[in-house]
Parts: C-alpha cells; sequence; structure tokens
C-alpha cells in the first residue's frame, strides 16, 4: 500500500492526488455549511451595529457567491501541491502552460471576488431603496439606485484592474495615471453637471426639502414634483413648470413654506385723517375682537403704525393655523375683511380717499 501511495504518476505522486481530491471534495461537503455560517456571523455582527436588516434577503444574496468563493479558493489551494504534468508543459507565442493555468486561476478567483463584493453592494442598496421609499419618497430611491450602479461599474472595473496585474503581469500604474488624466478632462469638461450631481448629493442626505414640500427659491413659489441628478422640477402656483438646477437650490436661499409652523397675515388699513384718536383707538381694540372670534387665529397684533398727509395708517398682524387648506383660509381672511368693513360702517368710520382733490386758489387781480 505504501508502495502503491508513493508510485509516481504525471509527474506527482498518487498520496498527492490523493491529498488533492481529499482537499476538494471536503471542500465541496462544507462549503454550503462554512458559507451560511459566515454569512450568520455577518448578519449578526450588522445587527450589533444598530442596523436593521432582512436576514432572508441577506442570505439569498450572499450565501450562493460566498460558496463559490471559498470552494475556488480552497481548490486553488489544493491544487498548488501538484506539479504540473511535462505532457501539459507547452508554449503558446512564447508563453508557457503553467502561465496560462496560473493566470485562468487568478482571474477565477477574481471574478467570484467582485461577484461577492457586487451581492454586498446590492443588499446593502436593497436597505437604503426600501428606507428611502418608506421616508422621503422617489427622489431618494432613484439617488440609490444611481449609487448601487456607480459602485457595481467600479466594482467591475477595479476587477479588469486585477485580472490585468495578476493574471497579465500588466503593469496598471501607467493605466490609472491615464485614466486619472481622461477624468480630470471629463471633469473640466462637465463641470457644471458634476456640480449639480454633487448639489443632488446634497439634498439627499441634508434634506432641506423632498418631492411634495411648497418651497420659495429665485422669486418662484411653487411644489417640488422631482429632484432629480441634475435638477429639481416645480410646479409654480401660476401651474407653470419650471426646472432649476441643484446647484442653485443649495447655494440660494430657499424658503420651504410647508415646514412653517404658522401662517401670517399683515395688512394696511388707512383711515381717514377724519377720525379722532379716540375713535381709532376704539376701531384697534374692535379689530382685536374680531381677530380673537376666530379660533384658527392663534396670534394677533394690531396697531396705529403710521400717520401722515393722507391717511392714518393701522397695521394688522395675525397668525393662523398651517392645518388649514388654501381654500378655508381665504375663506376665512374674507370672513375676518367683511367683518371689519361691517364694524367700520356701523361706527361711520371711512377709508382714505384714493385719489387727492387739488383746489386751485386763484389770486385777485
Amino acid at each position: 500500500m505504501k508502495d502503491f501511495l508513493q508510485y509516481t504518476f504525471l509527474d506527482n505522486k498518487v498520496e498527492t492526488y490523493l491529498y488533492v481530491s481529499v482537499s476538494i471534495l471536503i471542500a465541496l461537503m462544507i462549503k454550503r455549511f462554512v458559507s451560511q455560517n459566515l454569512a450568520n456571523l455577518l448578519f449578526r455582527i450588522f445587527n450589533r451595529a444598530g442596523r436593521t436588516f432582512h436576514k432572508k434577503s441577506f442570505l439569498d444574496l450572499v450565501v450562493g457567491p460566498l460558496e463559490w468563493f471559498l470552494l475556488v479558493a480552497l481548490v486553488l489551494i489544493a491544487l498548488d501541491r501538484l506539479k504540473l504534468p511535462s505532457v501539459l508543459d507547452f508554449r503558446i507565442h512564447r508563453i508557457e502552460s503553467r502561465t496560462i493555468f496560473d493566470s485562468l486561476g487568478n482571474a477565477v478567483f477574481v471574478v467570484v471576488f467582485i461577484r461577492l463584493c457586487i451581492r454586498c453592494v446590492l443588499f446593502f442598496a436593497m436597505i437604503l431603496e426600501e428606507k428611502a421609499t418608506a421616508g422621503t419618497g422617489h427622489n431618494s430611491s432613484q439617488l440609490v439606485s444611481f449609487f448601487r450602479d456607480f459602485f457595481k461599474v467600479l466594482l467591475i472595473l477595479l476587477g479588469i484592474l486585477l485580472i490585468l496585474h495578476f493574471s497579465f503581469n500588466y503593469d496598471i500604474s501607467n493605466l490609472l495615471t491615464g485614466l486619472s488624466l481622461v477624468g480630470a478632462a471629463i471633469a473640466l469638461a462637465t463641470k457644471e453637471s458634476l456640480e449639480n450631481l454633487i448639489a443632488s448629493f446634497i439634498i439627499f442626505f441634508d434634506k432641506p426639502f423632498a418631492v411634495g414640500d411648497t418651497v420659495k427659491v429665485n422669486g418662484f413659489t411653487g411644489t417640488v414634483e422631482k429632484i432629480g441628478l441634475r435638477s429639481t422640477r416645480i410646479r409654480t402656483d401660476q401651474k407653470t413648470y419650471i426646472t432649476v438646477p441643484n446647484k442653485q437650490m443649495v447655494d440660494t436661499i430657499l424658503d420651504n413654506i410647508t415646514m412653517r409652523s404658522q401662517r401670517k397675515v399683515e395688512q394696511r388699513l388707512e383711515i381717514g385723517l377724519s377720525v379722532p384718536p379716540a375713535q381709532l383707538k376704539q376701531v384697534v381694540t374692535a379689530i382685536k375682537s374680531i381677530l380673537d372670534r376666530f379660533p384658527a387665529v392663534l396670534d394677533n397684533n394690531v396697531f396705529l403704525s403710521d400717520t401722515g398727509k393722507t391717511a392714518h395708517v393701522i397695521t394688522m398682524d395675525y397668525f393662523t393655523s398651517i392645518a388649514q387648506t388654501n381654500s378655508e383660509f381665504n375663506s376665512m381672511r374674507e370672513d375676518i375683511n367683511l367683518a371689519v368693513i361691517d364694524m367700520l360702517n356701523q361706527q361711520q368710520i371711512s377709508f382714505a380717499a384714493s385719489s387727492t382733490d387739488v383746489v386751485v386758489h386763484q389770486a385777485k387781480a
């Protein structure tokens, strides 16, 4: 038996063949068990970090690629104990067969490793997209999809570079230098687009507004309907559809009207100069009483703000509940204005004339 194990076949002992065969067989038998336990360990680590993951989705995405990664790694380690048989020692265009086999092994290992990394990226993207959809809406999930595809492309490019380096012994430093120069040229040519793209990332992470919010920016007021990677689409209060570059949405002062806690109304009443101060005091008190009758008016301030050659000016400032719809708000303003007009009519107080009579005195001859 010992002589049989020491028998040499194709430049390798039978003992070595048995060792390699048993190693590969064991790898095939335990790959599922080991990969599932490693995946469960990773799952527990992520949960301890305070993140909530779906275990089934995680295992479905990771276990398969992890099996292949472990299997390929163990097979390559086992095959490394074998010597290349002389019958397989040949050259193809000055390339030795040993180099070809080593290059193929390295390429397969890189492919299964990159595939495992891509599956991890897909899983994290799935979790982020689910949170984005439940939280801020379609714009966030769109940005998550962009990041997912972006990192997938980066991993594929990384895999190609690793194959060029380890399988073909290609010096990728010059290639990386060339790619950096090309990237710099592209960045200069697409400067504004990159600025808008970075601004979309800022909007995604900082969340100054979301789809459905009413905002005021650059003199336009409207509802945000879509946040893209380059621009934001707004339906204005005039029912027009405008496109604002994301850089402007970030750089300029933006008023998120949806986030306000109360709605302010400011009015100026110009009363005729013939009204005496005592009656003006009564008007101010009466207007305050009118505002107090409306439950939606949360706070008010009425005072004589100015007087001059043409009128006494009474300023009405009041804040209303944001829970009101636009129709309810406008209806309440109408009721307040009608009540003020009725009160002024009862006290026989008139508004200042919109025009001024000019009296010309003719000098006597």
